[in-house]
């Protein structure tokens, strides 16, 4: 990133000056994309199912990572998978649940507010990764399990991420949010950012990886994301994107790219975005909005995980004994719900045994998959687990 508007290795909001960031954006690189399929609007787009034996080679795999973590650091700061759900069943699955908790929640007096936009325009589901899980394990189970999801969020943040997806619904005439950069640092005033030194500015963005996955298809008129693609390499972009001149520059020179139902897109939080006004009569655009955290940040949302292991481990042991999921796959629904990383923990109680770390809870769900433990011993080694983190 280009470490410019900086006052004694502070960002300040008044030192930002649009013609530096202008600069940025000219001096921007596709690079090279070896795996991509097309671009569109300058985005890189790679063909899933084209991928597969990419994915499933070791050095292959680690190449294509390679290649999607230069478009985010130092590329257009996006990419787009096509088909990444090349069945989409269980995408229409999922969407049926998530209707009938939006209606459920609507019942109960929930106004589903959503951040950068007013209130009420959208529908949204807060913590939709633990709803679904609950609600419907095996629809979780078969969605999570997805190769391609799991490449990407590895190929930003390694291994032990967290997953946490919010659903937003945007109905006909949904009006578009604010021009943003997203979490950690996008979630802070103007004074708040300037707080954190530069060098934090440049690591706010490589704790988090922003996704999203089509539930429907969006046509540009549906208002699919709005992108500035390499506004990421703005290195005091956390403090200059509230600015009247940043934003207008946006709405000017933004672009958009059509989805298909199953395809899913991800960029840096870093990247100037915004979701997209819906001007059609009759499409109701809906994503569920993934939010990956690395094992070395916080997580947006508080998840009972506990509960979330509780109920997949059942499906997914029945999945491993009939052939049904390979052990990839498994691993990639156990990332999704269950924590992987041991830290903090009491160790008094939960010292390291064999390493530097003690047991985390996606690997007591391996073990127990591995020991064919049914449901009660679980939930009897999760509590226990759960013990030994408590002072």
């Amino acid at each position: 990133m280009t470490h410019d508007s900086q006052s004694g290795g502070w960002y300040r909001e008044l030192d930002c000056r649009l013609d530096d960031f202008v600069k940025v954006l000219s001096e921007g690189d596709i690079g090279t994309t070896r795996y991509a399929a097309d671009f569109v609007e300058r985005i890189p787009v790679y063909d899933c199912p084209d991928l597969a034996g990419v994915l499933s080679d070791e050095v292959q795999r680690s190449r294509l990572q390679a290649e999607w973590a230069r478009v985010l650091r130092e590329g257009a700061g996006v990419f787009i998978l096509r088909q990444a759900f090349a069945d989409t069943q269980c995408i229409d699955e999922a969407t049926r649940v998530f209707e009938i908790i939006i209606r459920s929640e609507k019942a109960q007096g929930s106004k589903g507010g959503d951040h950068f936009a007013r209130a009420g325009a959208n529908d949204r589901i807060w913590n939709a990764q633990e709803k679904l899980c609950l609600a419907a394990p095996e629809v979780f189970a078969e969605y999570f399990s997805n190769q391609v999801l799991m490449a990407a969020a590895e190929a930003w943040l390694g291994p032990c991420y967290q997953m946490t997806s919010q659903v937003n619904v945007v109905r006909p005439g949904g009006e578009a949010q604010q021009p943003h950069r997203d979490y950690h640092l996008g979630f802070q005033s103007s004074e708040g950012a300037e707080r954190y030194p530069a060098d934090v500015h440049g690591m706010s963005a490589l704790l988090t990886l922003q996704g999203a996955v089509a539930h429907s298809d969006m046509p540009v008129e549906s208002g699919p994301t709005k992108l500035l693609p390499f506004s990421q390499r703005y290195a005091a972009g956390y403090a200059a994107w509230r600015r009247a001149d940043f934003r207008d520059y946006f709405e000017r020179h933004y672009v958009q790219a059509p989805l298909a139902k199953g395809d899913a897109i991800f960029f840096s939080p870093a990247l100037h975005h915004s979701a997209g006004s819906n001007v059609t009569a009759d499409i109701h655009r809906v994503a569920n909005l993934l939010q990956i955290s690395s094992a070395f940040g916080r997580a947006m949302e508080t998840l009972d995980r506990t509960r979330m292991c509780e109920a997949v481990y059942p499906v997914l042991r029945e999945r491993m004994r009939n052939g049904r999921m390979q052990p990839a796959e498994i691993a990639a629904a156990i990332a999704a719900c269950a924590e992987g990383y041991p830290f903090p923990t009491n160790l008094d109680r939960d010292p390291p045994l064999g390493g530097l770390a003690p047991q985390s809870q996606s690997e007591l769900m391996q073990r127990a998959l591995h020991d064919d433990c049914d449901l009660t011993e679980l939930s009897r080694r999760l509590k226990e687990h759960a013990w030994k983190r408590s002072t």
